[in-house]
């Protein structure tokens, strides 16, 4: 029997021991493990959910570490269902395509529904999408993306190499945080890149809009690391690539958007590298303490919540959720915030929908439930949606409903 997790005792980066527990939250199950109806009266496993910082590369990460397949067999995060994201995956493409692109192979690990590759194969591009998500990436196969049901590995990097070819672009969007072991990842990234002219380009969840604007609940198990340039940019050098280019994007609350090559490789290095530095050290992202007056605001924003959405209900108020993301785990677990306070949520994806949320088990459903039972407030727990849900619910709005947004900061609108 495979063994489900384990903790490990060093830095997935720089493999040093000198680790600090530098934000420690509540422990939570896994942040997808959606329920059924019928297995309501299961227990769900709650594991440790322990941020460490490493002293000696300053990169930020989990040490409990879920077994991937766990993880995403039975995934139910969809790329496609977001209009928001298809937008964001039109202007990656058209980027890519206008500033470093003429042609061969494209590979996108990580490729869910496909949403990023159907826009190249469009465009006439050879296209591979890796995803490990069975039922995911069997819709990305329906609508004519080829993908491999697998996770990466050099294994399948060789694999690849021998039937198609190196590849010219290879890009790693929101996965990059996923990995235990990047550096062998990076092994088989160089065993595909098209020698010094292939681009390697990372997407991940942006370590500093994450401090500077207390989006706590990003930390959940799929996400083992916490990325800042001053750690990775040491990490890649350290293993034979070096990053030319940076570009902040605003999915997720703020991602950068990282451009790598073999080291000597054709692109010149921007001057964006030394900027996200020094602005990073500005903000203290190389020092424990700032992580630690991190956990105390988080605190601070629990209490806040917890007292009005109490209030609310004390007098009578029903309150909903809108989006079932897998941030709303750690949010929902960390504030304490069950189905006593939230009667439903609301989730526009018909693979959540009739599900129950994890751990705390409130149900799931479509926005015409929404309409036929109107609550006082919805609580926008996919809150970097927020404007989009609020413009798409105005008949609510217009009614007298109102909505919370709990971060970056609390607001009723």
């Amino acid at each position: 029997m495979r063994k489900r997790h384990y903790r490990r005792s060093n830095c997935r980066q720089c493999n040093s021991n000198n680790l600090t527990l530098a934000i420690k939250l509540k422990e939570t199950p896994l942040a997808n493990s959606f329920v059924r109806k019928s297995e309501l009266n299961k227990m769900q496993t709650l594991y440790p959910l322990d941020v460490y910082f490493c002293n000696e590369c300053k990169h930020l990460q989990l040490i409990d570490v879920i077994d991937p397949v766990y993880l995403y067999k039975n995934y139910l995060y969809v790329s496609g269902t977001s209009n928001v994201f298809i937008k964001h995956f039109q202007n990656y493409f058209e980027y890519i395509r206008e500033n470093y692109f003429t042609n061969g192979l494209v590979i996108d690990i990580g490729s869910n529904d496909g949403t990023l590759m159907k826009f190249f194969k469009n465009d006439g591009y050879q296209v591979i999408g890796i995803e490990p998500a069975e039922k995911i990436a069997n819709e990305a196969i329906k609508n004519g993306i080829p993908t491999l049901i697998e996770l990466f590995s050099k294994d399948l990097a060789r694999k690849i190499l021998y039937q198609f070819g190196s590849a010219s672009v290879i890009t790693a969007n929101n996965v990059f945080a996923h990995i235990d072991d990047p550096k062998v990842f990076l092994e088989g990234i160089k065993t595909l890149i098209k020698d010094k002219k292939g681009i390697f380009i990372v997407e991940v969840s942006y370590l500093l809009d994450v401090i500077k604007n207390s989006l706590f609940d990003t930390i959940y198990h799929e996400h083992l690391d916490y990325h800042s340039i001053i750690s990775f940019n040491r990490f890649f050098e350290n293993n034979g690539f070096e990053i030319f280019n940076i570009e902040h994007v605003d999915s997720h609350g703020g991602s950068v958007r990282i451009f790598t090559q073999l080291k000597r490789g054709q692109f010149d290095i921007s001057d964006s590298v030394v900027k996200f530095i020094k602005e990073e050290k500005e903000l203290g992202l190389d020092n424990l303490t700032t992580y630690l007056n991190f956990s105390d605001k988080i605190k601070s924003l629990a209490r806040e919540l917890n007292s009005l959405l109490r209030t609310l209900k004390s007098k009578g108020k029903t309150i909903v959720g809108y989006g079932a993301p897998a941030k709303a785990t750690t949010l929902l677990h960390h504030f304490d915030i069950g189905s006593d306070i939230l009667s439903y949520i609301v989730d526009d994806s018909k693979w959540k929908q009739n599900l129950y949320t994890p751990g705390m088990h409130i149900p799931i459903v479509s926005k015409q439930f929404l309409q036929e039972n109107k609550p006082d407030y919805i609580l926008i727990l996919a809150w970097n949606f927020s404007s989009s849900i609020i413009k798409n619910n105005m008949d609510f709005h217009n009614s007298g409903g109102k909505f919370i947004i709990p971060l970056p900061k609390i607001e009723v609108i």
